[in-house]
């Protein structure tokens, strides 16, 4: 069977790990550590990678090493480096690091944004308008991640009409591009379809990415269906590091090294070496003292051991 015409021929990846993959680690990941791992996702050819968060210490004390870190980094030429930037104070913290790209986000879920950021939907873009506008005036690309679009754990599922209003309030604040997440890992392929096409209302396909969490193992399943409708840009964390701390029993991100050996066994270019990946991913798990959280790279560690 051939692939269908939508399916994209080359796939570009945003590595979540070093950010949302570790901002829940209980004990202190060092800043060297963390720049390691950016490092060792560079060379194995991630051409973006969510770095860090100017967040208060006091709520994330994990990245409270943010400036530290993305001083330390060896930028390569054509990888764009992203911080998240929750307020006006964080993105003015996060200035001097010169961040390629920030990152500011809100939920298709009321309830999750008052849980997650103690404001309603309305207020959280309101609170994010200054920020966008003092980042673009710099030159600094807005990202907008759009969490629960498929379901939330108070509200249960969301209606594809409330993915497509915050959708349209990031566009009309001058965010650049969405990320359409599945923040709790319960969507399912048509659902997450819907909450995509809500957004393709409002973004063009280019300007939209998948995030989906694997806490059901629906993520590859839902990366596949959003390839169908030709989005060709997703988030994934290596070693399936992350979850969320106001999302009971969300596992996490799915693993990048799962997302690349489908799209590598599709024929799909992604610029990426698998096993340098799997390295990049050993790396941080054996520092964390546990195995990584992918299928993928559990295969390939035990092969080679083999």
């Amino acid at each position: 069977m051939a692939l269908s015409s939508h399916i994209p021929t080359r796939v570009s990846l945003i590595d979540v790990g070093p950010r949302d993959g570790l901002q829940n680690e209980k004990s202190p990941v060092p800043a060297q550590v963390k720049i390691e791992l950016v490092h060792r996702l560079q060379d194995a050819g991630l051409k973006e990678i969510e770095v860090t968060s100017f967040v208060s210490p006091k709520w994330v004390p994990q990245m409270g090493d943010n400036a530290e870190v993305m001083a330390g980094i060896e930028r390569q030429p054509g990888v764009l480096y992203s911080v998240l930037t929750p307020n006006l104070k964080g993105f003015e913290s996060a200035v001097d690091s010169r961040p390629d790209e920030i990152v500011v986000f809100g939920a298709a879920s009321e309830a999750f944004s008052q849980r997650n950021i103690n404001c309603s939907i309305a207020e959280s873009i309101e609170r994010f308008a200054p920020v966008v506008e003092a980042a673009l005036a710099k030159g600094i690309k807005v990202r907008g991640a759009m969490s629960c679009t498929v379901g939330c754990p108070y509200e249960g599922d969301i209606a594809p009409e409330r993915v497509g209003e915050l959708a349209r309030l990031m566009k009309q604040i001058g965010v650049q591009r969405v990320d359409v997440a599945d923040t709790i890992g319960v969507g399912t392929p048509r659902k997450v379809q819907a909450a995509m096409e809500a957004t393709l209302q409002h973004f063009g396909i280019d300007n939209v990415s998948g995030h989906f969490h694997d806490t059901y193992g629906q993520a590859l399943a839902n990366t596949l269906a959003a390839l169908e409708m030709g989005v060709w840009n997703f988030q994934a964390s290596v070693a399936g590091l992350g979850g969320c701390p106001y999302a009971k029993g969300a596992t996490g991100n799915v693993s990048t090294e799962d997302v690349v050996f489908m799209l590598q066994g599709m024929g799909i270019d992604t610029g990426i070496d698998l096993d340098k990946l799997v390295d990049a991913g050993k790396y941080i798990s054996d520092f964390l003292e546990r195995k990584p959280n992918s299928r993928v790279s559990t295969a390939i560690l035990n092969k080679r051991a083999g």
